[in-house]
């Protein structure tokens, strides 16, 4: 988290250690406690991610690209079926068939948003926006990700201005639940 340069690179880095998690948990064995690690932050990761994205990203898109409305509106309906999954995954230990059939899911959903992302957003977005834009946003997501919340929450609301408002609250407290949970951390 926090990686520098524009938002596109920014945002492409956090994808990488994104399928790396996803990645660490399909080598593990069905019912390895690590896995169920993995997947608490594979989801803080994701929900930062998506929180960054939604306060800066997503308006950028509705400002500088044709169609921007609707391309903004697909990746907000994308990232809020992958809440849910998170939500739901939150309640499932590693030994759980459940675990598996929804971590399948989150990665599959995942997955193909970030292809449509990499493929189809950031090419347009490069070409619509200024370098300078790009600098700008990549430091806007950069502070987000910082006090965005951890843990998912599926009925807070994810447009501006009330996303902005309500993401450094809740991101005080899931890091705080996190910290005395240890969530997220291998023994």
């Amino acid at each position: 988290m926090g990686h520098g340069g524009n938002v596109i690179n920014e945002l492409m880095t956090d994808h990488r250690e994104v399928e790396e998690l996803f990645g660490k948990i399909g080598a593990l064995s069905f019912g390895d406690k690590d896995r169920k690690v993995y997947a608490d932050q594979v989801t803080m990761e994701l929900v930062r991610h998506s929180v960054a994205e939604e306060e800066y990203l997503y308006p950028a898109v509705r400002k500088y690209l044709a169609n921007g409305n609707a391309i903004a509106d697909r990746e907000t309906d994308d990232h809020s079926r992958a809440e849910q999954i998170m939500k739901d995954l939150e309640s499932c230990e590693a030994g759980d068939p459940e675990f598996d059939r929804l971590i399948g899911m989150l990665m599959t959903e995942i997955r193909a948003h970030i292809a449509d992302e990499e493929q189809n957003l950031f090419p347009m977005l490069r070409v619509a926006a200024t370098p300078e834009t790009l600098d700008d946003l990549g430091d806007k997501v950069r502070r987000a990700k910082k006090v965005a919340p951890t843990r998912p929450h599926p009925s807070a609301p994810d447009k501006p201005p009330a996303n902005k408002m309500l993401a450094p609250g809740a991101g005080l407290v899931d890091r705080l639940r996190d910290a005395l949970s240890g969530r997220g951390k291998l023994d």
